[in-house]
């Protein structure tokens, strides 16, 4: 557990969070949403990123600056892991150990998350998928945690919808992928609750929903270790 440190506030009276590898703002919505105030920190340019944004190194960001913020979100990218780039025998930096390590020297709570063909690299992570918010999709992302914070794997529901095929347009009755080069933006917009978002911005990103279920979580252990959280 870390040891509790005067909780940071951000103008809004709200816990500081920072998004890392923060793209265009999926996470950042759900933890706003939960009560945090948000910084993103991306290498590239993010323009449609809804909250205070900062282009930069994200691991040197948070070596540098994490220890401000109460809470910490990483999404190191997930190319170098993800099925699609595999086809394509695409070449991406790994970078979850480089982010683990750098979150570890902040002595705050974090959370990593990324896909499923990371997850023989992720300690103990646990897995949200679209049914446990009654979206309409599945999206499974992991999600590992540390710094004192963890949260319990939510009940799974089973699949029931059929999935249309990668790259495929939707079929009547099935749910969408929203992966690599998709059809069908304006659904998924509606359906993970992204619509500033564009094609880039979608088949990447974290619902909201699964990180204002990380945030109230956040949250609340904010509170057990007497830190306070602005009303």
């Amino acid at each position: 557990m870390t040891h509790p440190t005067p909780i940071r506030r951000g103008r809004g009276q709200r816990p500081l969070l920072l998004d890392l590898f923060c793209c265009q703002g999926g996470a950042a919505k759900g933890y706003t949403d939960a009560g945090f105030d948000v910084t993103g920190v991306d290498i590239a340019p993010q323009p449609r990123y809804p909250y205070r944004f900062v282009q930069a190194d994200a691991v040197a960001f948070v070596l540098e600056h994490g220890a401000s913020f109460d809470f910490i979100h990483a999404s190191p990218p997930c190319q170098h892991d993800s099925e699609c780039q595999r086809i394509r025998s695409n070449d991406h930096p790994d970078l979850i150990a480089p982010t683990r390590t750098a979150l570890e020297t902040t002595g705050r709570p974090w959370v990593i998350e990324n896909v499923r063909g990371a997850v023989p690299k992720l300690r103990e992570p646990v897995m949200l998928c679209g049914q446990m918010f009654r979206l309409e999709n599945y999206r499974h992302r992991y999600f590992e945690t540390g710094g004192g914070f963890t949260f319990p794997q939510p009940y799974h529901p089973a699949h029931t919808v059929p999935q249309a095929k990668m790259g495929r347009p939707i079929p009547p009755g099935h749910f969408g992928q929203f992966v690599g080069n998709f059809s069908g933006v304006d659904l998924a917009r509606r359906v993970l609750g992204v619509p500033w978002m564009n094609r880039d911005g979608i088949r990447e990103c974290i619902p909201p929903a699964y990180a204002h279920r990380i945030g109230t979580a956040a949250l609340a252990l904010l509170v057990t270790d007497g830190l306070g959280v602005a009303a």
